[in-house]
């Protein structure tokens, strides 16, 4: 299943693609499809290649006219084509699987009214599950597809859905059509795209800047149309098509644009050109926080921002990934500070995305940004912090370092220039050179092809008098990742104002270069209550607070009036918790002083996130079961005292009920599904409802006749998927072996609800109830491994790790697994390591917790 880069370069190097044209039968049954590829390409006279294609069956292979046994050249992953000429034509007949892991051609079955869904995801190396194609992003080509499906779906691709010709009945008598869509573009096969089925439809449309009128499109399944939000999705695109086409300089590419909330969907969304696949969870059903609103907007500008960075203009290789996301993750926080009114993105993008970043780019498994991809197993594993978020964050630093208007301008030639073609990083940063007068070769080398993270840390002296003599920064790296890096940012000046705020009194911007930068412009200046580096968090740096400044910040942090310093703050003091600077306790006590005069729903939502994970794995284990019972305590305080029906009140709920331990907590949780216990303003609806079922039975109150009622007010795709969780939640040696069965032994699960039951089981108060599964975990994951996809196999290796057993223990065994394991696992070597590193890191910060 592996394809390596030098495969693929001498492939790319053999070959160029002209068309495909692809019919598809999916009329025959719920196991497979049929499936028929005639490509056309040209090729070195006498060479020989292969093509991709898994398939169940292949039937036949015609090569020029020649007939090729598939017996002899398919092996159901490739089909070897031997021979070449210089023009070619090959057609492959097969059968292929539908799955139900979110890969390739991907069947869900909606319980609502047991009606088949369809759609395709095929980033990385999976489009080869639907057709025979030679899979790699350089070789692009148009794609025109045939489908032929029941009568009554409707059926969406990159080109506009033409109207269906009526077929003759399947073998049961039901009524088919055939669906014949127009050629797209020359694209790269990963961004086409099918989805079929009987979803329904809200159309709208939208004027390009080159006067076309562009269809719009905004598609669910039949059960959840009631709860979709078209005129937010139609707002947003719209405000996106009108920031990117003037940022671009160049009008949208395609014909329309679809965009399709799809069930069972392994990531948030995916960039297919014109018909772009959405997370169904982004349709809601039930009260949500300000922060899943605002993450569904960044996403649906995100994937908007692909259609010219990544659709027309696509990455030669994937080692360039991280650009194509990096660049996609900036421009649609860009784009919702300065077109929606999502104006504080920023904030969130230093909360959720910088965070991500730090966390990765501290592991063992850290890696340059631009990062070597030999094959295709590579690339499966670095859709990580670094490959997003850290590339957007050094992206953001790059904009400050060459300007914004001369970057946008760099990037409007490089549209100019490579339209439909492949790139590679060189091409964008010419251009950036050229519009910035800035060389970015050294600038590129170091933060680019080095990893880590440096840290800031301010040293300055003072007159008795306040006023300050000396100012330098500080800059350190970790002896494994020693490079020294320059920063583009800025040192903000914070005093608490007669309201008791803190505001900002003065801005310093400047280059940081080497181990010591002076800022002579500081000097002079009255010493602040609070000194904050990377003011507006341009730079990609820890920083730290000198130690008035953390005074301050400790004593006053509700009291910043902006909320990007706030968060900046935030961030430095989860920093110094992980890195075992401070006690975990004293972090825990700083959240819940603070978190309810936060202002920003994404800051709460991450707070709220790191406090659990302070408390499970970096309080002393000593304290942790105390501690944690009363930080549930204090949120129930809190959920009690906010503005009833404001954000904060239901994220204080949702956490308290994922934390509640005490039978007195378990009885204000069960009131609350009873309804014998109300809170003002906050809806008890059917999302909320299974948190609280779920905190009930992980605390022994309820068991599977309670699951069971609940499933049967609500027997939808969330309903099923929220009972897999409870079920494995069920706090009995018997059930969990029950759960273990399901998800490691049969591996029958479809990839949500599979997801759903390793959260569950991995959700206990007794952790002992874990053990008797430690030993099997390593002795199955190399299995797993082997014989799932990539997606079901990472839910397992990383999320049945038992990490929960933080001990030294649980360290050496990981040791005697990885030892063991041969080189050639590198995948899994790699999730392993990230495994063991949460517990070291854990038993650090535990033994600093005193």
């Amino acid at each position: 299943m592996n394809l390596t880069r030098a495969e693929a370069r001498e492939r790319a190097r053999l070959i160029a693609v002209e068309s495909y044209d692809v019919s598809l039968d999916l009329t025959r049954g719920w196991e497979v499809f049929g499936t028929t590829t005639t490509v056309r390409f040209t090729a070195a006279p006498g060479s020989s290649t292969f093509i991709d294609a898994v398939t169940r069956t292949v039937h036949s292979v015609t090569l020029n006219g020649r007939t090729l046994d598939p017996v002899d050249v398919a092996d159901g992953v490739r089909i070897q084509l031997p021979g070449l000429e210089e023009h070619n034509e090959l057609t492959i007949v097969a059968e292929a699987p539908y799955m139900n892991t979110g890969e390739g051609l991907h069947r869900f079955v909606d319980p609502v009214d047991n009606e088949v869904y369809l759609y395709t995801q095929f980033e990385v190396p999976d489009s080869r599950r639907m057709f025979a194609v030679f899979e790699q992003p350089d070789l692009k080509a148009t794609f025109a597809f045939t489908v032929m499906a029941p009568s009554h779906w409707d059926v969406v691709s990159n080109s506009p859905t033409p109207e269906p010709v009526e077929a003759p009945p399947a073998e049961d008598g039901a009524a088919r059509s055939v669906w014949t869509f127009a050629p797209t573009p020359r694209l790269s096969s990963y961004v086409t795209a099918l989805i079929a089925g009987p979803y329904q439809s809200v159309r709208s449309e939208v004027s390009s800047s080159d006067g076309r009128v562009i269809p719009l499109g905004v598609f669910a399944r039949k059960s959840l149309m009631q709860y979709l939000d078209a005129d937010n999705i139609f707002e947003l695109t719209r405000q996106g098509f009108a920031f990117f086409e003037a940022q671009f300089g160049c009008p949208y590419p395609f014909e329309k644009y679809d965009q399709l909330f799809v069930p069972e969907f392994n990531a948030g969304a995916m960039e297919n050109a014109g018909a772009v696949t959405i997370l169904e969870g982004y349709v809601f059903r039930s009260k949500v926080t300000g922060a899943q609103i605002e993450r569904r907007a960044i996403t649906v500008l995100h994937e908007l921002a692909h259609m010219w960075f990544g659709d027309l203009v696509t990455m030669r290789w994937w080692n360039d990934l991280w650009l194509n996301e990096s660049f996609a993750e900036y421009m649609s926080h860009l784009a919702a500070v300065e077109a929606t009114s999502f104006t504080s993105a920023w904030t969130t993008f230093a909360s959720v995305e910088k965070s991500w970043a730090y966390r990765q780019d501290q592991l063992p498994t850290t890696h340059p940004i631009f990062a070597e991809i030999k094959d295709l197993q590579d690339v499966e594993v670095n859709f990580d912090g670094i490959t997003y978020a850290k590339g957007a964050s050094v992206l953001r630093q790059l904009v400050a370092w060459v300007g914004p208007e001369q970057f946008m301008a760099g990037v409007r030639e490089y549209f100019a220039k490579h339209s439909w073609q492949n790139t590679e990083l060189g091409d964008l940063l010419v251009e950036l050179e050229k519009a910035s007068g800035r060389d970015l070769e050294v600038w590129g080398r170091q933060w680019l092809e080095t990893a880590g993270v440096n840290t800031l840390t301010p040293e300055l002296e003072a007159d008795e008098d306040g006023t300050l003599r000396s100012f330098a920064i500080v800059q350190s790296a970790v002896p494994e990742w020693p490079t020294i890096r320059p920063h583009r940012l800025a040192v903000g000046f914070y005093n608490l104002n007669g309201a008791g705020k803190l505001e900002r009194v003065h801005r310093e911007e400047l280059d940081v270069d080497g181990e010591r930068t002076e800022v002579p412009g500081l000097v002079g200046l009255a010493r602040p209550d609070l000194i904050l580096l990377n003011d507006d968090d341009l730079a990609y740096a820890k920083v730290r607070l000198d130690p008035k400044s953390l005074a301050t910040a400790t004593a006053h942090l509700k009291d910043f009036e902006a909320s990007l310093p706030r968060t900046l703050v935030w961030n430095s003091a989860w920093d110094a918790a992980r890195d075992g600077e401070t006690p975990a306790r004293k972090y825990v006590d700083l959240v819940l002083a603070n978190v309810a005069a936060e202002s920003d729903s994404s800051v709460i939502l991450v707070q709220l996130r790191q406090l659990a994970t302070a408390l499970n794995f970096y309080v002393a284990e000593e304290h942790r079961e105390a501690t944690t019972v009363a930080a549930a305590g204090t949120l129930w305080k809190l959920a009690s005292g906010v503005p009833g029906g404001s954000d904060a009140q239901l994220q204080f709920v949702k956490s308290f009920a994922l934390l509640a331990r005490s039978p007195e907590q378990l009885d204000s949780v069960a009131g609350l599904l009873d309804g014998s216990v109300t809170l003002e303003g906050l809806p008890v609806d059917q999302d909320l409802r299974w948190e609280l079922v779920a905190s009930l039975v992980a605390g022994g109150r309820l068991g599977q006749d309670g699951i069971d009622a609940e499933l049967a007010r609500d027997n939808t795709s969330s309903g099923q998927n929220a009972a897999a969780l409870a079920k494995a939640a069920i706090p009995t040696p018997e059930a969990k072996a029950e759960a273990w069965e399901s998800i490691v032994v049969k591996g029958e699960l479809s990839n949500a609800l599979q997801g759903s039951a390793v959260t569950g089981f991995m959700r206990v108060h007794d952790r002992s109830l874990l053990e008797p599964f430690a030993e099997k975990y390593f002795a199955a994951v190399p299995g797993i491994v082997e014989s799932r996809t990539h997606a079901l196999a990472q839910q397992i290796v990383v999320g049945l790790y038992p990490a929960l057993l933080t001990t030294q223990s649980t360290i050496d065994r990981t040791d005697g697994f990885l030892a063991a394991l041969p080189p050639e696992n590198a995948a899994l070597r790699r999730m392993m390591l990230e495994n063991r590193d949460g517990v070291a890191r854990a038993l650090r910060a535990r033994a600093a917790d005193v």
